[in-house]
C-alpha cells in the first residue's frame, strides 16, 4: 500500500515538473497534479492499452516510435477530464509525454524500492 501511495506521488511530482519544463502543458497546482495522476493511469490502463493493441503493427513498424503518438494523445484525454490540468496542443503533450516518463523513471530510480 505505501509503494502504491509513493508511486502516486511520483507520478504527481513529475506533472509538476513537466508543467515547469513544457510551455502549453499547464497544471494548477499539486492537488491537480494528484487527480491527474488517477486519472492518466486510468486512461492509460484502458483506452491506451486498447489502442495499443489495436496499432501493435504500426508500432512494430515504426520501431515503436507510433507509442509516443498513443501516450500524448492519452494525455490529451486525461487533461479534457481533469480540471486543473491542461494540454495546449498537440506537440506539448508528445514532448510532455517523453519528458513524462523520463523524469518518472529518474524519480523512481532515486526513490529505489
Amino acid at each position: 500500500m505505501t509503494r502504491m501511495l509513493v508511486n502516486w506521488l511520483l507520478s504527481a511530482l513529475s506533472l509538476v515538473i513537466v508543467a515547469h519544463v513544457i510551455r502549453g502543458f499547464q497544471i494548477s497546482g499539486f492537488v491537480a497534479a494528484l487527480i491527474a495522476a488517477i486519472v492518466i493511469g486510468f486512461v492509460n490502463g484502458t483506452l491506451g492499452f486498447v489502442l495499443k493493441i489495436i496499432t501493435f503493427p504500426l508500432s512494430i513498424v515504426t520501431l515503436g516510435l507510433f507509442w509516443l503518438v498513443i501516450n500524448a494523445l492519452m494525455l490529451k484525454v486525461a487533461a479534457a477530464f481533469v480540471p486543473g490540468f491542461r494540454i495546449v496542443g498537440f506537440l506539448p503533450a508528445f514532448f510532455g509525454a517523453i519528458v513524462l516518463s523520463l523524469v518518472n523513471m529518474l524519480l523512481r530510480a532515486l526513490v529505489g524500492d
